[in-house]
């Protein structure tokens, strides 16, 4: 890449980020006789750049031989949950953990998700069928990297991006390859000519606010809002009206309040372009 505006290693850094997960079949979907023991868990080193159904082939090829008879009819439905909370295929998964994990008092790694081939939530989760899985990520994903662009620099960059550029930055990411996806996502990083020549017109961010129901299952309430390139972490957090003592995490780590929004934005991204930021009360 060139340009003054990034600090790659610290892109290299983040892009490295990975968690170590383990794998735990349900019990409603496992056929067991009276004196086996449960299938040996899958553990898994999930990239937090990535997101969840890349990973479901692996999943379902691990537990292949463990599944309850008719369960196999039921893989189109694969859904992942932890400590009873679904979760949210279309999140990234640096994002689920820091929500679910993270925000909680310690951290527990590896994280122990559990695998579900029956009575998939459709009230909780959007659907995901099997022969197009992979496709249907990257529909969510070209969509909030649209949106993003939107905020940045009004969709002028995506929409002079060829279908060749959407094919190398999907492949950068489902391959885990940083060059591959980055020179094409440097493009969405560089100043706008419209926003002037240090920043953004506006700063692509989703808050993730953290809580508890009656029932004791994890809650994420999303609030988004047009925010300024020019402010401040701590500015940002005091104008949505949060509390100093708000804790902040976002790709694992909490910012520092005078962090530059634009720099956290240019750095710290998810490939969808947003900052995702957990906000805990």
């Amino acid at each position: 890449m060139s340009g003054s505006w990034e600090d790659r290693e610290v892109l290299q850094e983040v892009w490295a980020g990975k968690l170590p997960a383990v794998f735990s079949l349900a019990e409603a979907d496992t056929e067991l006789g009276e004196a086996e023991e449960a299938p040996a868990p899958c553990y898994l080193m999930l990239p937090r750049m990535s997101y969840l159904p890349l990973a479901m082939d692996k999943v379902r090829k691990h537990f292949s031989d463990s599944q309850r008879p008719g369960a196999q009819d039921n893989t189109g439905q694969m859904w992942f949950s932890y400590r009873g909370t679904p979760l949210r295929w279309h999140q990234p998964i640096g994002l689920l953990y820091d929500l679910l994990c993270s925000a909680s008092e310690g951290q527990e790694l590896p994280w122990e998700i559990t695998v579900h081939l029956t009575s998939f939530p459709v009230d909780l989760l959007l659907p995901l069928h099997t022969r197009d899985t992979r496709d249907q990520v990257e529909t969510v994903f070209m969509s909030a990297l649209k949106e993003a662009d939107q905020l940045k620099h009004n969709g002028k960059v995506v929409s002079l991006m060829q279908k060749k550029d959407h094919n190398q930055l999907w492949l950068g990411l489902t391959s885990d390859k940083f060059d591959q996806f980055w020179a094409i996502n440097r493009k969405l990083m560089e100043p706008s000519g419209a926003a002037g020549e240090e920043g953004f017109k506006h700063i692509p961010v989703r808050f993730h606010v953290a809580g508890v129901d009656n029932s004791g299952q994890a809650t994420s309430n999303i609030l988004q809002r047009l925010i300024s390139p020019g402010l401040s972490l701590g500015e940002v957090i005091r104008d949505m009206g949060w509390s100093s003592e708000a804790r902040v995490v976002t790709q694992g780590v909490s910012p520092d309040a005078s962090t530059p929004i634009l720099w956290m934005s240019r750095h710290l991204s998810y490939p969808d372009n947003f900052l995702h930021i957990v906000i805990v009360l």
